[in-house]
């Protein structure tokens, strides 16, 4: 089962789904084994804020990521992460995965 981690970001949705999926920034908040060569994640819906990760085989790493508004503003953030065992799912990566995935958007808002 995988693990569910969900996340507010003050961000804009929009921000925070490019900062996710930009190839240059996703090797800084996914886990190791979705890290890969750079390339951009294998499936990306850009009008629903969705995209999914998947390292390949059959005990393979996955990950999907949905972001929509927060009631409060900003951005929510959703992250499902497998780790293709069938155990549970790893818990403490994916909430450390949004941590880092919150750090890349503050680095992405002041650098822009």
């Amino acid at each position: 089962m995988p693990a569910h981690a969900v996340r507010g970001m003050s961000a804009p949705p929009e921000v925070v789904f490019n900062t996710a999926t930009d190839p240059n920034r996703a090797s800084a908040w996914l886990p190791e084994p979705l890290r890969g060569d750079g390339s951009p994640a294998a499936e990306i819906n850009g009008e629903e804020l969705w995209a999914r990760w998947g390292a390949g085989g059959a005990d393979a790493w996955s990950a999907e990521i949905r972001v929509g508004p927060a009631d409060s503003g900003g951005a929510r953030i959703e992250l499902d992460l497998a780790d293709g065992s069938g155990g549970p799912g790893p818990d403490q990566l994916a909430d450390e995965a949004l941590t880092n995935l919150a750090r890349e958007v503050a680095d992405n808002l002041q650098a822009g």
